[in-house]
């Protein structure tokens, strides 16, 4: 696990190392071990990377590094975990001379061999990078599969001074001399939406995200880059419907089973010590599971397991990652986190999240991995189980919402939905006080003035898929609140992006594959954890697992209501059910309770009515509104506020660029 940095410009020769060094540095905690630099002045192109030493820890690992024949020129991140294949594969067809054993080597050799894309198609792992090839003075960008990796790109400058700047990260960019780029209000709204910048965009104007499985090409004299696939999650989708695996589910779970073990096998692969972030859910018990059989087998030492718990009650997970760490028998250590936490990580947000990021289980998720790399250098996750095997009640729940309401006439939604917003949240709490008493205990604490607006909004929807991302917005109008933001095209408003075929459930889970989980999920993991220079892989995201999931039919997925019931079935073969089966809480933290308590001065400051207008980028009414009805008590906006203090704690930071 690496970072790198790069530019083509008739300059390169003017502004040399220095400035590749300055990239390369915005990105160090990367890749803390080792730095390298290229240069070719004639031909306009440069190259640096940053080195997190995980396999061949030698110096015939480092990059940027040149292949045997010498016309590709490559910097690499990630891990290609069949590589030891791939060279055997490489050997039969004459290759010989290897240097050393790194993945980057088998690669540029794959390059040599049989070009990019047709040794991409045979590479199984995760991964970004930029060769340059020498020959054909092009520039090739590729990411990988499901989007593991980063990588961001763009024109910078004007006339000789004109850069194509790419990098791991976007502040690697703005280290560059010719970076000028202000803030792309319509990627703000996006952001106010989403609470991430989804891909290809990104927070700031002219500088893009390569989407995941594509490749971008593009030679210093054609400012056009030509960005295609080589792996398309649409057309995985689409095949996986229409040729349904056909065996009984006994043997969809043996196929499962077998598949995650090849997985977690060949992500195994490390020179470094290795472990498992746990907790306590079925996705990351089930990866756990694996890792340990695999290693009792070996005859290896027990996994190293690693767990985030919170004093709060309602939030705490630890115990059960405990207990399952202890029926499996790993090396366990956990972590208690408490607003005094939170507090201390806060500041470093901006920084570790290079554009505006607002999913506040990023906090959770940068001490879990603080605590890993404490003990290890790599560590596999669970994520990826929910988005492939149903995990999300929301796909559920839009479903049975949508049969329901659909049967009303749409003008008839609209009245019912104007007639609830009538009242105020707190006048329909209290005209119901009386009946809630009638309710079961945990009910009746629910705000049920809020769920009744929350409620109207949904009512007014006027298809599945516009509910579905009501649904999923933290602000559903962010044009009422982002100053001259209009929201651009994404996969949930883009039709022609959608699979075609199976149900609406389908096509949620297939939407959330392609954008939710690189663009939250996955950017969320990368960034935490490469900022404690620890490398995280994701075993459920080996495409051939990615490819099985979506042959499977609905019914294995969810059965007799029990979600993800094919991956509950092979964890059920390593951990009794009665330590898995429970309520899903996800990763989240108290931030309702933290913003009325121990957070509510910092936030009181970066929402203060003249900040937001001196700034410019938000209409203040709607953010105060909602802060105010927030610390009374009488709403919980939580989500929306973080977001946008996410983005005017981000902005602090840019000074110039802001």
């Amino acid at each position: 696990m690496c970072g790198f940095v790069g530019f083509l410009s008739a300059r390169a020769a003017h502004w040399g190392e220095p400035v590749l060094r300055d990239m390369a540095n915005a990105i160090a905690r990367r890749g803390p071990d080792d730095a390298g630099y290229w240069l070719d002045a004639q031909a306009g192109a440069a190259l640096g990377h940053r080195r997190l030493a995980i396999v061949d820890l030698s110096d015939a690992g480092h990059q940027p590094m040149a292949s045997g024949g010498g016309r590709y020129v490559l910097a690499f991140n990630g891990e290609i975990y069949n590589h030891l294949e791939l060279r055997r594969e490489l050997q039969a067809h004459g290759a010989t001379g290897w240097r050393g054993r790194s993945d980057t080597e088998t690669l540029l050799a794959g390059f040599d061999a049989w070009g990019i894309e047709k040794m991409l198609g045979k590479c199984v792992g995760m991964f970004a990078f930029a060769a340059w090839d020498r020959q054909e003075r092009v520039l090739t960008l590729g990411r990988d599969r499901l989007g593991e990796k980063p990588l961001y790109y763009g024109w910078q400058g004007v006339g000789e001074d004109a850069a194509f700047l790419f990098g791991s990260e976007l502040k690697a960019l703005q280290a560059h001399p010719a970076f000028d780029a202000p803030v792309c209000r319509h990627a703000l709204a996006l952001f106010m939406r989403h609470s991430c910048v989804p891909a290809p965009y990104s927070i700031r104007q002219g500088i893009a995200k390569l989407p995941p499985g594509h490749l971008l090409t593009i030679g210093l004299h054609d400012r056009t880059p030509r960005v295609s696939d080589y792996w398309s999650g649409k057309t995985v989708v689409e095949q996986g419907l229409a040729q349904t695996f056909a065996g009984t589910p006994a043997q969809a779970v043996d196929a499962l089973d077998a598949l995650l073990r090849q997985a977690i096998a060949g992500q195994l692969m490390a020179d470094v010590p290795l472990g498992a972030l746990l907790s306590g859910g079925v996705d990351s018990s089930t990866v756990v599971a694996l890792m340990q059989a695999l290693a009792k087998e070996r005859g290896a030492p027990p996994v190293r397991t690693f767990t985030i718990g919170f004093e709060e009650a309602g939030y705490d997970e630890a115990v059960h990652a405990r207990a399952v760490a202890r029926h499996l028998g790993t090396a366990h250590t956990e972590l208690y986190m408490s607003h005094h936490h939170a507090l201390a990580v806060i500041p470093a947000l901006p920084r570790i999240y290079c554009e505006p990021f607002a999913d506040s289980s990023q906090i959770p998720t940068y001490l879990v991995s603080q605590l890993a790399r404490g003990h290890v250098t790599v560590s596999l996750s669970g994520d990826g189980g929910d988005e492939l095997f149903g995990g999300y009640q929301r796909y559920w729940l839009a479903h049975r919402l949508w049969r329901r309401i659909a049967q009303m006439p749409r003008s008839m939604r609209r009245l019912a939905a104007a007639s609830l917003v009538a009242l105020s949240p707190s006048a329909w709490n209290r005209l119901l006080k009386p009946a809630q008493r009638l309710l079961p205990a945990r009910q009746q604490a629910r705000n049920w003035g809020d769920t009744l607006h929350k409620g109207a909004g949904i009512l007014a929807a006027a298809g599945e898929m516009e509910l579905y991302r009501l649904l999923v917005s933290a602000w559903p109008d962010p044009a009422a609140v982002v100053i001259d933001g209009i929201e651009p095209l994404t996969i949930l408003t883009d039709a022609a992006r959608q699979p075609t075929g199976g149900s609406f459930v389908h096509r949620l889970m297939a939407l959330d594959m392609q954008s939710y989980l690189p663009d939250d999920i996955l950017c969320k993991v990368d960034r935490a954890a490469m900022d404690c220079s620890l490398e995280t892989r994701v075993p459920m995201l080996d495409h051939r697992v990615v490819e099985f999931a979506w042959s499977l039919p609905l019914g294995y997925k969810k059965r007799a209501g029990v979600s993800k019931w094919i991956l509950r079935e092979v964890l059920h073969r390593y951990v009794p059910r009665e330590l898995i089966e429970r309520p899903k809480m996800g990763f989240g933290i108290p931030l309702g309770e933290w913003l009325r308590g121990p957070l509510r001065g910092w936030a009181e400051e970066l929402l203060a009515e003249p900040r937001l207008l001196r700034q410019g980028y938000f209409h203040p009414a709607p953010i105060r509104r909602k802060w105010a009805e927030h610390t009374s008590g009488q709403r919980n906006w939580a989500r929306q506020l973080w977001t946008v203090l996410m983005f005017q704690s981000w902005i602090e930071g840019q000074g110039a660029l802001s």
